[in-house]
């Protein structure tokens, strides 16, 4: 197939090209026009890989008419267009590939082509063979004259015929030309010429008939497996109301907006970008985005993300990132990527078609001859049995049933507010033996407050508390914002330097008059880091924030947040399905073991650094078998060292959406449980289809040889099968 291609040789350039920088690995994205078939997508994915130097991957999403390619820097992009297409109207001819602009990058594309939105066009044309065809079959067995014989010939065969096959056999005619002998259309156009020239009129019409019916009934099952994640997608803003300062409101497209530009969301409408409450209050609706149906109150002050639907009253937003950078199109452009992180079995069922289709042509081909050459029947018999072998060869069922089935996966877990990064994630899960949490924003709500004010002797609660604030001021760790938020109102310090050391707290450097002073706030390591002498408080709860102002140690502050309500019931739930449930923390080891015996954790390692969480991870088992997860900020390595990495509060958190496989939007651990169960689920769909597959056309291919099966039952093995295929696999939308 794609190795009888030419190799296309691009050459080396520098610079950027159609939009899009030239660096190493980075990834492009490409229009795709008129493909709407996945096992031809599947097809051109593999000639793309094999005949274009500098291409790591390729991955078409037919949904959103998009082909996503990881390129080398040193691949030149100016005809690159031109190379896809001409490599894609060799496999599935008319399909154009052209470079993306600014606006289509932004803005939902509408151009992911639905057959089962063409209108009744193909159902009718369908119908009238199928009513031909019955005739007939009626008329075949009466005594007719020469004359009307031919005319039912004509009528009730030959022009069937030719609606139903004209497309399959100009497909096949064009693949021939381009020297790629087996896929569905040379091999199914082949199959019933040959009947024809044998005299088995109606069954290669027959063949072709529900073949073509079939390939209707797929494409409207594929839609509908298609839709939950189009729906998603549908949540994009297309326009905001931009207010000027003379007051005056202008309708923009959103990708047009700065951070710090003003926006009014009327009652009803969804936020164009993300920023902050400037007036107003409402409830805002976040289902879109996390899937929780409880609305959220929001009132100046309070963040606000796009794509999430305003309820009540009007609000003016404060913008505060740029659309490309706002959760919304993180999130989406995560969702429209997830076809290119294919799943193992994804790529071993493309390989295996690889050679499946040309083994069992050669078979037909063994069949039709070598039998009636020794002697053990006639050409027609043996001719009519490789024939049932050679409609009986085609793959669709496994090449378009099983992402399909990955995909309804995929849209099952976006509809419960959880996206997956792709199949790959769906087929990891399964193999997870034990579930390793954070604590901190995971299990708990990370809505802290300070509980206890402890000062070292000669300094006031006001004193400490006054430093603490200051020294937090420019972190927007859970912690430092419950600090910050107990500060009295007063002119914010004049910050001349603010750092965050990783597991260990902030270290501020103010300037107050001509001084310029030292401001420690964190854990014990920090102050022993800074040689700061300080005492530990008996009566540990919660996390413990000691603070000292120039090497002078000034107390202890303890803040604490609630643990989650849901926390409990997941974790047992986790617990009921055979998971070890482990706990690893930076937070001190009595507060620690208290929430983990609230909670029923198995195990507990506290006091961790970012580098001790991932080193204590590798230590639980092989990296396959370990699931963490984290808030996505201070989590992201041990997230990324995971053998998945799942990450809480992804709402607007871009470190969860970059480095996690998958993101829990709304926070709750709750949907751990349920993510395992519609990964399995995915999983025991995508095995049925391949042992339902491979099952019945090997049992077909057996009774066709035996002169058992003919066309009619190789036709069920062919399209009924990858039509059973496809409706089982529509059902991973439904999971859960």
């Amino acid at each position: 197939m794609s190795s009888l291609l030419p190799t296309y040789k691009m050459p080396a350039q520098s610079g950027a090209a159609s939009g899009h920088g030239a660096k190493a690995g980075c990834t492009i994205q490409f229009a795709v026009a008129n493909l709407h078939c996945p096992a031809c997508a599947a097809r051109i994915e593999e000639a793309i890989l094999s005949q274009v130097a500098g291409v790591r991957s390729a991955a078409f999403n037919l949904d959103t008419g998009r082909l996503r390619l990881e390129v080398d820097d040193t691949l030149a992009r100016d005809t690159l267009p031109e190379v896809l297409t001409r490599i894609a109207d060799g496999i599935e001819h008319g399909t154009r590939i052209s470079a993306l602009d600014a606006d289509a990058r932004t803005v939902s594309s509408s151009g992911a082509h639905d057959e089962a939105e063409e209108g009744p066009g193909p159902l009718r044309r369908l119908l009238l063979c199928g009513v031909l065809f019955a005739v007939g079959l009626v008329l075949e067995s009466r005594e007719l004259s020469p004359v009307l014989n031919w005319l039912v010939i004509a009528l009730c065969f030959g022009l069937p015929y030719i609606l139903c096959g004209y497309d399959v056999l100009k497909k096949g005619f064009l693949s021939l030309l381009h020297k790629d002998f087996f896929n569905e259309f040379t091999l199914m156009g082949g199959a019933t010429l040959a009947s024809i020239a044998i005299g088995e009129l109606p069954e290669a019409v027959g063949v072709m008939l529900f073949y073509s019916l079939g390939e209707y009934v797929q494409d409207r099952a594929a839609g509908s497996s298609r839709r939950s994640v189009r729906a998603l997608l549908a949540v994009r803003p297309s326009i905001a109301h931009s207010l000027d300062d003379a007051g005056t409101l202008h309708d923009v497209k959103p990708e047009t907006l700065a951070p710090g530009a003003r926006v009014v969301v009327k009652p009803g409408e969804k936020v164009p970008l993300d920023g902050e409450v400037l007036e107003g209050q409402s409830f805002i609706d976040t289902a879109p985005l996390s899937g929780e149906s409880v609305p959220v109150a929001v009132r100046p002050g309070k963040p606000v993300y796009a794509g999430t639907i305003n309820q009540d009253g009007t609000l003016t937003v404060r913008v505060t990132s740029r659309y490309e950078d706002s959760s919304v199109s993180r999130i989406l452009e995560m969702v429209e990527n997830a076809a290119a992180r294919k799943a193992p079995t994804e790529r071993f069922i493309t390989r295996f078609a690889r050679w499946y289709t040309p083994v069992v042509t050669l078979l037909a081909v063994l069949t039709a001859l070598v039998p009636p050459l020794l002697g053990l029947g006639s050409f027609h018999d043996w001719i009519y049995r490789g024939l049932v072998l050679l409609v009986i060869s085609c793959p669709c069922a496994l090449i378009i049933s099983i992402p399909l089935g990955y995909f309804g996966g995929i849209g099952a877990a976006s509809h419960k507010g959880i996206l997956v990064k792709g199949g790959n994630v769906l087929d990891a899960l399964p193999h997870i033996r034990i579930i390793a949490l954070d604590k901190t924003g995971t299990l708990t709500k990370g809505d802290f407050a300070v509980q206890r004010k402890i000062p070292a002797p000669g300094v006031t609660e006001e004193e400490l508390m006054h430093a603490a604030a200051q020294a937090e001021c420019r972190t927007n760790h859970p912690v430092a914002r419950a600090i910050v938020a107990g500060r009295s109102a007063e002119a914010s310090p004049d910050v001349v330097s603010a750092r965050e050391i990783a597991g260990k707290g902030v270290v501020t450097d103010i300037r107050e008059g001509d001084r310029l002073v030292q401001l420690l706030a964190g854990n014990a390591a920090l102050m022993q880091e800074f040689g700061v002498t300080f005492d530990e408080p008996a009566d540990k709860q919660g996390t413990i924030v000691h603070v000292a102002r120039d090497g002078r140690y000034l107390g202890t502050v303890m803040v604490d947040d609630a643990i989650r309500p849901e926390s409990a019931g997941a974790l047992a739930e986790l617990r009921a399905m055979g998971k070890r449930i482990v706990m690893l923390t930076g937070d001190t080891p009595d507060n620690a073991r208290r929430i983990a015996g609230q909670l029923g954790v198995d195990e507990v390692h506290a006091g961790l650094l970012p580098e001790g969480k991932a080193a204590e991870l590798a230590k639980l088992g092989p990296a396959p078998s370990v699931l963490f997860v984290g808030d996505g900020i201070n989590d992201a390595p041990v997230i990324a060292s995971a053998g998945v990495g799942v990450a809480m509060g992804g709402l607007g958190s871009e470190a969860a959406i970059e480095t996690a496989d998958a993101v829990i939007l709304d926070d709750s651990p709750a949907k751990l449980p349920l993510l395992l169960r519609i990964a399995n689920a995915t999983r025991r769909i995508i095995w049925q289809n391949i042992v339902l597959a491979l099952g019945i056309k090997i049992l077909f291919m057996a009774l066709g040889i035996a002169g058992v099966a003919g066309l009619w039952e190789a036709v069920f093995a062919d399209v009924g099968v990858a039509l059973l295929a496809v409706l089982n696999a529509t059902r991973a939308t439904r999971i859960c």
